[in-house]
């Protein structure tokens, strides 16, 4: 990362996962925005360039375990099934049953905690189907892939026609997802119970931070790693 004012935010966070807090601090979008380059996205936000690089370039160097980007495909969806999808899976019942919980009893004098269930559970429902889509469709169309360039064969032409296909319509999702997610932040006061608040209205703040924080680095390491090597794996074969 020695020159980086022409990289984009996915380039470095690809390169390096402990960058993505900085970007995260300062508000810039590293997983379904990250296509810009850093000069832009501190236009875009009014930073000072020279500021964010430099810290940026003061972040270490991710250790070997943890650098998704030279990971096998095979082995980063794996990873992205086993931890991304069940930490989905696993947290979506235990957010709706706080946000249920906290809408109906303080619904009537904190009235964008209403608004705040309704966003979940509409964006809860979507990740149940996308996730579904992505296990059942794209993620066992890159394996085969691979499976295919070890065996130097042929590859027959999917239903979908393309990997193009199924993943821009990944990417969207993920798009849509992220959006609504900035609106709970900006409803929750990025997070911040009122003062007074039980302890299930404090909960689920810090479950929706947390939740939050896990999409990104869900979706940044399928745009921005998975989908982009899939495609590079698909044109290989021509």
């Amino acid at each position: 990362m020695n020159t980086i004012e022409n990289k984009t935010v996915a380039d470095i966070v690809s390169q390096n996962i402990k960058t993505a807090h900085i970007f995260k601090k300062y508000g810039i979008d590293f997983c379904c925005g990250g296509g810009i380059t850093i000069q832009k996205a501190c236009e875009k936000k009014d930073l000072d360039y020279n500021l964010l690089a430099k810290e940026l370039l003061e972040v270490d160097t991710p250790s070997k375990a943890y650098d998704y980007n030279s990971w096998e495909l095979d082995f980063l969806i794996d990873h992205i099934i086993n931890i991304h999808h069940s930490y989905v899976e696993e947290s979506i019942p235990l957010i709706l049953g706080y946000s249920n919980r906290v809408a109906k009893v303080h619904g009537h004098h904190y009235t964008e905690v209403v608004e705040i269930n309704k966003l979940f559970t509409e964006v809860a429902n979507e990740l149940a189907a996308h996730l579904k889509k992505e296990e059942l469709i794209l993620f066992p169309h890159i394996k085969k892939l691979l499976k295919l360039k070890t065996q130097n064969a042929a590859v027959e032409t999917p239903p979908f026609k393309t990997v193009n296909n199924p993943i821009q319509m990944m990417e969207e999702e993920h798009e849509t997802a992220g959006d609504i997610f900035k609106t709970i932040a900006e409803l929750t006061n990025n997070y911040t119970p009122p003062e007074g608040a039980c302890n299930t209205f404090k909960a689920l703040y810090a479950k929706l931070e947390e939740f939050e924080q896990d999409l990104h680095q869900h979706i940044h390491l399928e745009n921005n790693i998975l989908h982009r090597k899939a495609k590079a794996l698909e044109l290989s074969f021509n």
